[in-house]
């Protein structure tokens, strides 16, 4: 399946069915008086988000999502019935944004089950038994049914993840996250192997927790390059980063600075997110050179780096270890619903 992260879609909710107008007719009932009922609503659009996607590559294919609209009304003062609403299921994760600077954010998509009535259907027009009064007896006046709301939008995938891999091009984190987990992510010796997000369920120790792989950064990703600010964006919902660092390359300790300031520019919260860091391809390196280039490291970060070779497995459980340390017991779903509590509304 192609992944597909962002994609422009036109929705429109139902408008109202027409009014009736109709005048009671029986037998021994010369003036019967207008019975024509209202019409009924039309369909809303519901956006839901689901278990089991992790793409919006159908979007891609369809991009125009029309509810019905409601019946008209009819004799005997029927009201006509109401247009079902369009319900458009997206992945968990999924953001709604306005069209117009594909920024401001109109809807938030975080777990499974969750539903936001995103446009609500017309409502429908009067039949002219309404209209009946005391010196209008037989009104001949309805309503048409009020027109559906409809607007273009984007819709932008941000992956949910526990642990979010960064790190330059051909740092090893797609070998890292095929070592750890169940993923098939492609491997090669060269750079940019990964062009799309990848995810991964890890299970250590009793424990389990997603991670999210994203294609390696450059200098300036975090204004575009490479749509590198896309590719960030799927690791702003993580709680953890794991930052890989090629032991093998030419200037260890300069590759982890311009991750990092992509990190710091880019912002929303990546600046701040806790980082544990694994210096990979560490079976490459002798002794003295992978004691020299983590020290260094350590030196200028103050955090203790993990010497690892993932296709040799050798580092790998207190690298592990120090993971779920840091997730603790906390889950996504804690930190979504307080975020909702304080921040977040439908529209």
């Amino acid at each position: 399946m192609h992944f597909l992260d962002q994609a422009k879609i036109f929705v429109r909710s139902g408008a109202g069915g027409p009014g009736a107008v109709s005048f009671r007719r029986e037998k021994f009932i010369e003036y019967g008086g207008p019975d024509g009922g209202d019409g009924g609503k039309g369909g809303d659009v519901v956006f839901e988000a689901v278990a089991g996607l992790n793409t919006l590559i159908d979007f891609r294919y369809t991009q125009h999502f029309r509810a019905p609209r409601g019946k008209g009304g009819s004799g005997s003062n029927r009201t006509g019935a109401g247009g079902d609403d369009l319900i458009i299921k997206v992945p968990v994760g999924t953001q709604i944004l306005a069209d117009d600077d594909n920024r401001t954010l109109l809807a938030d998509l975080t777990k499974v089950g969750q539903r936001v009535t995103f446009l609500k259907g017309g409502i429908g027009g009067r039949g002219n038994a309404s209209y009946k009064t005391s010196t209008n007896r037989a009104p001949r006046q309805h309503q048409t049914g009020e027109v559906g709301e409809e607007m273009w939008v984007w819709l932008r995938l941000k992956l949910l993840a526990d642990v979010g891999l960064v790190g330059l091009p051909n740092a090893g984190k797609s070998t890292f996250l095929n070592s750890v987990s169940n993923a098939s992510a492609k491997v090669g010796d060269y750079p940019f192997t990964t062009l799309r997000p990848q995810l991964g369920v890890v299970r250590h120790k009793g424990r389990e927790f997603v991670v999210a792989d994203i294609p390696g950064l450059i200098e300036g990703a975090a204004e575009g390059a490479g749509i590198g600010d896309r590719f960030l964006g799927h690791v702003e919902r993580t709680r953890v980063l794991l930052h890989l660092i090629d032991g093998s390359a030419d200037d260890p300790l300069e590759a982890w600075r311009v991750v990092r300031g992509e990190l710091d520019s880019y912002g929303a919260g990546l600046d701040e997110k806790r980082e544990i860091i694994a210096l990979t391809k560490a079976d490459l390196l002798d002794d003295k050179k992978r004691a020299k280039v983590v020290k260094a490291i350590e030196k200028e970060t103050g955090a203790t780096v993990f010497p690892i070779s993932a296709p040799l497995e050798e580092g790998m459980e207190p690298l592990l270890d120090a993971i779920i340390e840091r997730l603790g017991t906390e889950t996504h779903d804690d930190e979504f619903e307080a975020a909702d509590e304080r921040h977040w509304s439908p529209l």
